[in-house]
């Protein structure tokens, strides 16, 4: 029988948590756009032609569609000037992890944050591993691979739900992280008895993505207690935890003090060839410029 301390402590912690995930009604509502972008994932049956009427209705994304395809990286002869051909160029899958970064992007900035969040590093460290996230399961034999981008892209959110929902505890996380010699996990669980990636799929189960991008998010610290791991299979929550490592020792970091354990190496333990990770990482690096002026 739990103590009478301990059923407070738990008390104490349904209770921070729960005031963390009503910061999710802070957030701005879905875009029509961003609803049917996420509920494809369940079910993959998208249309380009209601694809492009959903993103021409939307003079910004469209406008910043454009410029993306007319950049260096997807530069052609010829300018692209149409939604239409833009989504022709690109191909379902990349539109839809470009839409979907432009769209959650332009929705967390609309969100008022503590002076000790930086919401252009949140979304320069999320798109970062969103698009690294996704290049490395388009090359190994993934779980779920279609679900990489957005579980990048989402993986962090429970971090700003602390931060919003809980700013006087997020404050003394931050003071003993610090302070040194701990994990980030460390003082949360400290501070508030939870941590970020626990939250984070408490708001993905609110928002009802698909249980295998749930799992990779509630995982992405700690893969090897995945229990959807399979043989012959790369877990999405360790393809997850490499791209987080890899960007953090980047230095594309939500907090100014990255963290000091930050390993790229685990990019390397996925299984592909030196040639091929080389190849890959140039790739993301083109990739992320050219992306990463939509996400500050």
């Amino acid at each position: 029988m739990a103590s009478l301390s301990e059923d407070k402590l738990c008390e104490d912690r349904l209770a921070l948590q729960e005031r963390a995930l009503l910061a999710l009604k802070a957030l701005p509502p879905f875009s029509p756009i961003l609803n049917r972008l996420l509920a494809s994932l369940a079910t993959e049956d998208v249309s380009f032609i209601k694809l492009g009427d959903l993103i021409e209705k939307d003079p910004v994304l469209a406008g910043n569609l454009l410029h993306m395809v007319n950049s260096a990286l997807y530069a052609r002869r010829g300018t692209i000037n149409s939604v239409r051909h833009a989504l022709s160029l690109l191909g379902i899958n990349k539109l839809r992890n470009v839409v979907l970064g432009m769209s959650i992007t332009r929705m967390w900035n609309q969100v008022h944050t503590p002076p000790t969040w930086s919401m252009a590093r949140f979304n320069m460290h999320s798109s970062a591993c969103a698009i690294l996230c996704d290049l490395l399961a388009q090359r190994l034999t993934v779980n779920y691979a279609e679900g990489a981008f957005v579980s990048g892209l989402l993986h962090d959110v429970g971090r700003l739900l602390i931060a919003l929902g809980l700013p006087e505890e997020y404050g003394r996380i931050l003071q003993v992280y610090e302070a040194g010699g701990k994990t980030l996990l460390a003082c949360e669980k400290e501070v508030i008895g939870f941590t970020h990636p626990e939250l984070s799929t408490e708001a993905l189960i609110l928002w009802k993505l698909p249980e295998p991008i749930q799992n990779a998010v509630r995982h992405h610290h700690s893969p090897d207690t995945d229990p959807t791991a399979r043989p012959n299979e790369v877990a999405l929550s360790r393809v997850l935890e490499a791209a987080n490592q890899y960007v953090n020792s980047m230095g594309v970091s939500i907090l100014k003090k990255c963290p000091d354990d930050a390993d790229a190496s685990l990019v390397e333990s996925l299984g592909l060839s030196s040639e091929q990770l080389q190849v890959l990482l140039a790739e993301f690096r083109s990739e992320f410029d050219a992306m990463s002026a939509f996400f500050n």
